[in-house]
């Protein structure tokens, strides 16, 4: 019981760094114009704050694409996680760890500058992470 309560005061927590978040979404998408979503969302896949459609399900596919990476990164000894970038067809998709408890993920076109995307993204997550790891630093002293 006292572990829910903990959990649902984090979550509202965390969902009032939701304005402040969707912010350095929004001026990430007008510094790299060629990314077509993002959003963050906590390790195990609740959603902070989205500028894409569909959010609930890249989201939930952001969480497992993360086990598996951790997984990965640890096996081989990797140390802990970075980033992920996965190149289809029609674009990426990016994620990039954002604080301690949360990941940034952004979609964008084909032809995007890798490079620019990894110096904006991993910029963007670090600012993300510093707010999402205040707001549950805010749950935990409440």
């Amino acid at each position: 019981m006292r572990r829910a309560l903990r959990l649902r005061a984090e979550r509202r927590q965390l969902m009032t760094a939701e304005t402040e978040v969707l912010g350095e979404l929004k001026r990430l998408r007008a510094r790299v114009p060629q990314l077509t979503g993002g959003l963050a969302a906590s390790v195990d896949g609740l959603v902070l704050a989205a500028d894409t459609e569909e959010a609930e399900s890249v989201a939930a596919l952001t969480a497992a694409a993360l086990g598996v990476a951790l997984r990965l990164t640890e096996a081989t000894g990797q140390g802990g996680f970075k980033e992920l970038l996965v190149r289809g067809e029609a674009g990426y998709v990016a994620t990039y760890a954002a604080g301690s408890s949360a990941v940034l993920t952004v979609l964008a076109e084909p032809r995007i500058n890798v490079g620019r995307l990894h110096l904006e993204a991993r910029r963007a997550g670090a600012r993300i992470g510093a707010l999402v790891d205040a707001a549950l630093e805010r749950a935990e002293n409440a």
